[in-house]
């Protein structure tokens, strides 16, 4: 123990001793001084008690809210499930119960009971034990549980006691029941009496008939012991007692009271969940940058009001909400074919057996005896098991950004499919391979080195020595042309066979270099040649933001969401000044980048931008799809605004299939269907276009096996179910098949 509080103990040991035995030794005197030593312990707690102040607070907290640009509110944070209601708003049987039941003397008192709490020490005595709470003192517990308490002792009936005169000398009694009906916990995450209306009946407070009233005050003798969807016949009789008790206080006739008791118990319950708002997945960031901010600057974000001004565009925010859902929707029947429980998710696939083997259940097997084979045929069997695993594993994600690349701020953020399904948020945390939309940065590092759009290189294999005895070999989908390709058909057509040589003369260094100054700067960028085909994990976010820099001319910047922190008064508390441009692509190699990108959405694999969508505006894009169709990507820049999206598994072993793998046909159709739809409200303005030149050419013809370029086409003539045409120009890597990629770069990705 602590030398110094070693002495403390020891001195109150000491003086509690001599203490008794003066007592022992003159104990009338210490009975006389009992009364004084009782009012001295009561101001004593009085400053261990929430002050005036504390109290006003606690009544009028208000939860910080996030709006967007144009003031929608996108999230509130609040403390617990509750929507305030006045009390003219309240059922009028509602206050009647409560102080017919818990407090008939309401109105008579100054927040403590006299007559009924000296009623309840005489019954607590005699073994009865009761309580003797009024109104107020149980509102001093709502708002108080921690420095109150809910222990049996004389401290917390005396802080509570206090406390309840504390708020009776601030409120008058109106207010007071306000407070109490909105404080009040109902069970099922419901707080206040408009929650629980809601919960149990499926109507708003002031909408509560006498029944109902009676029902959900009797629970406050004990919600979970009365309640009314898991003990139905307690809660009738409770619910009774409260009629009995508001017929006994002149509230109901007897009559009234005879018909009213014989009703039955009529229940339209369901769960009141959080309102998650339109961008939960950015909220819940925002929340923690909230919660830190709050903490630095002495607020609290449930209670101080606080209002966070985003960048975010409520309208182009619903239509990306809309875009992954619809297409997300889609595909997800695509991908239930595709994994279905006589398909790809038999139990007797390879792939099934090793999800198997990382559940839970398998472990329990194994633990009791079985052997491998005996426990994957008794999981395989278990048809709950399997659909449980199938329907979190096969359940295809999305994630969806939108930026403005003149000034960096963030107007759309989708982070799945379904918050409630799916909290990863797809746009900041997950990282994955880019594919071929990291091609870019090898076609901008080449022009940032003096090469043209227009140098030629030959459509032919590719094997590159990387020493060791180790040789890269990129291909496409099909046999090469052996014919002449330019630098900007390369990129459009997104082939692995040109962009291999490109990286392979600009370098891997220069290539990462770049893609780290335009945007890619949390990720790791394995500097290895094949990072030129998107093997490196990224984020999307990192991705948009670094096609933001493209469509900006060449200069970075930071993507932004918080303009401004205010009170509830609408006082600044912080704004945040926008970040300054860096340069991070010469301008003449942006605006050569840019044009050429202009090409995929024009001719190349991502035609669809044109013919399928109908967008005529001056934008230019990118694809991509990495090996076996794990991820599809597709980002599209327009003069103010940048889009992109990604399509996958949270699981990448498992991957989408030919007919909607690639990026044309998960990815594009998201983006596609938000710019249309901005496009079509003016939202965005469709006349705008690009500093960057546009080069007239002649559209190539495009070589065997890239198949058509309007992106439409099948390489073998089928087509996708669900979806205009069939598998687009971009195929497995890059355009094409398989790429393999030596040790130690990652496995290869594709277009």
């Amino acid at each position: 123990m602590n030398p110094a509080l070693n002495r403390i103990v020891t001195q109150v040991r000491a003086t509690a001793l001599r203490l008794w035995q003066w007592a022992s030794a003159h104990p009338w005197r210490a009975v006389a001084l009992l009364p004084a030593l009782a009012v001295l312990y009561v101001l004593v707690l009085i400053p261990f008690t929430p002050s005036i102040g504390d109290i006003s607070k606690a009544r009028t907290e208000k939860p910080a809210t996030v709006v967007s640009l144009d003031n929608k509110v996108l999230a509130t944070y609040q403390r617990i499930n509750r929507d305030w209601v006045k009390l003219p708003a309240i059922s009028p049987p509602v206050v009647q119960a409560l102080i017919a039941t818990e407090d008939h003397r309401f109105y008579e008192h100054h927040g403590i009971d006299v007559k009924r709490t000296l009623g309840a020490v005489v019954h607590t005595l005699t073994g009865d034990r009761q309580g003797g709470s009024t109104i107020t003192q149980q509102l001093a517990r709502n708002l108080y549980p921690e420095q109150i308490g809910r222990s049996v002792s004389i401290t917390r009936k005396l802080r509570e006691a206090i406390t309840a005169l504390k708020i009776e000398a601030v409120y008058s009694k109106d207010e007071i029941l306000e407070s109490y009906l909105n404080t009040v916990p109902f069970l099922y995450n419901a707080h206040g009496i408009e929650m629980a209306a809601r919960t149990y009946f499926d109507k708003g407070a002031g909408k509560l008939d006498v029944l109902e009233a009676a029902t959900l005050i009797g629970m406050l003798k004990g919600t979970a012991y009365y309640n009314p969807v898991t003990q139905p016949e307690r809660a009738v009789q409770r619910r009774n007692t409260v009629l009995a008790q508001m017929a006994k206080h002149g509230k109901l006739t007897d009559k009234q009271l005879e018909v009213l008791k014989k009703r039955p118990l009529k229940l339209d319950f369901e769960r009141q969940p959080e309102p998650l708002g339109p961008a939960p997945h950015l909220s819940r960031q925002l929340r923690r940058f909230l919660i830190d901010w709050a903490d630095r600057n002495g607020y609290d974000i449930f209670s101080d009001g606080l209002v966070v001004r985003t960048t975010i565009d409520s309208r182009l925010q619903a239509m990306a909400v809309q875009a992954v859902t619809r297409h997300g929707d889609a595909l997800q029947r695509l991908a239930d074919g595709q994994w279905g429980p006589r398909a790809g998710f038999a139990p007797n696939r390879p792939l099934v057996q090793e999800l198997l083997r990382e559940t839970p259940q398998y472990k329990a097997a194994r633990e009791a005896g079985q052997t491998e084979a005996q426990a994957l045929k008794t999981l395989g069997a278990d048809v709950a098991l399997m659909k449980s695993l199938r329907e979190e594993k096969a359940r295809l994600s999305a994630g969806f950004m939108a930026l403005d690349p003149r000034n960096g701020q963030v107007r759309a953020w989708v982070g799945s499919r379904d918050f409630i399904k799916d909290q990863f948020d797809h746009v900041a945390q997950a990282r994955r391979q880019p594919g071929s939309t990291f091609k870019p940065f090898v076609y901008g590092a080449a022009f940032a080195q003096g090469m043209s759009p227009g140098e030629v290189l030959m459509d032919e294999p590719v094997e590159i020595a990387l020493g060791g005895g180790q040789v890269w070999r990129p291909t496409d989908g099909g046999e090469p042309s052996y014919l002449p390709m330019t630098l900007r058909d390369g990129l459009a057509l997104s082939k692995n066979t040109i962009t291999a040589q490109v990286v392979q003369r600009v370098g891997a260094q220069r290539v990462a270099a770049l893609a780290r100054a335009m945007g890619v700067r949390q990720s790791k960028l394995e500097e290895v040649l094949s990072l030129a085909l998107g093997t490196s994990p990224v984020t999307l976010r990192e991705m948009v933001a670094a096609y933001g820099t493209l469509a900006n001319g060449g200069n970075y910047i930071e993507p932004t969401v918080i303009l401004q922190v205010e009170d509830r008064d609408g006082k600044v508390l912080e704004a945040f000044a926008a970040p300054a441009p860096e340069p991070a692509l010469p301008q003449p190699a942006a605006d050569r980048l840019l044009d050429a990108l202009r090409g995929a959405i024009d001719r190349g694999t991502g035609a669809a931008i044109r013919g399928r969508y109908g967008i005529q505006a001056d934008v230019a894009g990118k694809t991509g799809t990495t090996q076996d169709n794990t991820d599809g990507w597709f980002i599209l820049m327009h003069p103010h605004l940048v889009a992109g999206a990604w399509v996958g598994f949270n699981d990448s072993r498992l991957t989408m299939s030919d007919g909607y793998g690639q990026g044309a046909r998960s990815a594009l159709p998201m983006v596609g269907d938000f710019f249309q739809a901005a496009l079509r409200t003016r939202v965005l303005d469709g006349q705008v276009r690009f500093a960057a030149p546009q080069e007239s050419f002649a559209p190539p013809e495009p070589p065997p096996g890239t198949g058509d370029p309007s992106g439409f086409s099948s390489a073998n003539g089928g087509s996708a179910p669900g979806f205009a045409g069939g598998v687009p120009a971009e195929a497995m890597v890059g355009g094409g098949g398989p790429a393999p990629a030596p040790a130690p770069a990652p496995a290869p990705a594709s277009q």
